[in-house]
């Protein structure tokens, strides 16, 4: 039997996962917190179909290539990935779910039951990253952290003041979330040293 083994890769996909997710949180959270464009159907569409293909498809397909790498082919070799598997998979499938109620205009209420899985999950990936010494990303699943605090309590209240509050650090994260796509695309591409 032919065995093929296949060399460790430092060409880690997570810039594609951080860009789309940064990229939902700038027009979800942007027009939230800033109400332009006005809240209407057409753009609860809008938002919908940037959520399912944005943050969605390009932290699935993140999460499903570090997958593949860490488990069929053994070519990531960081144990931390497997947090960042996990994250980037969950996150994805969760963006498909809020992008398609978005965009069909159902019920936000069930999102403070969400709110606290996804609050537990990030938490854990703040716990991982931290404890790993990647203070980078450790900053960003605080972020989230914050995030999922203000949609449990936003959802179970229905107040304004924690809605602001989800859009403020949707757009924060964001802010965080495209800083980490341009300093892991510099630092592989260009063999910079970005804070990553």
């Amino acid at each position: 039997m032919t065995s093929i083994q296949f060399t460790a890769s430092a060409l880690v996909p997570i810039a594609l996962g951080f860009f789309g997710l940064g990229t939902g949180y700038f027009i979800v959270g942007g027009t939230n917190l800033f109400g332009f464009p006005e809240p209407n159907e057409s753009t609860n569409k809008t938002l919908g179909l940037w959520g399912i293909w944005m943050p969605g498809f390009l932290q699935f397909v993140t999460g499903t290539y570090l997958w593949i790498g860490l488990t069929w082919f053994d070519v990531f070799k960081d144990p931390v990935l497997y947090m960042a598997a996990l994250a980037f998979t969950a996150y994805g499938v969760h963006w498909f779910v809020l992008g398609f109620k978005m965009y069909r205009g159902y019920d936000d209420r069930p999102d403070a039951w969400m709110g606290i899985a996804f609050g537990l999950i990030s938490l854990l990936g703040a716990i991982v990253f931290y404890g790993a010494g990647d203070v980078p990303v450790g900053i960003l699943f605080t972020g989230l952290v914050l995030i999922y605090i203000f949609e449990i309590a936003t959802r179970f209240t229905g107040s304004e003041l924690y809605e602001r509050g989800v859009s403020t650090f949707q757009v924060l994260t964001g802010i965080w979330l495209l800083y980490l796509a341009y300093a892991a695309t510099v630092n592989t591409a260009l063999g910079w040293h970005w804070w990553l």
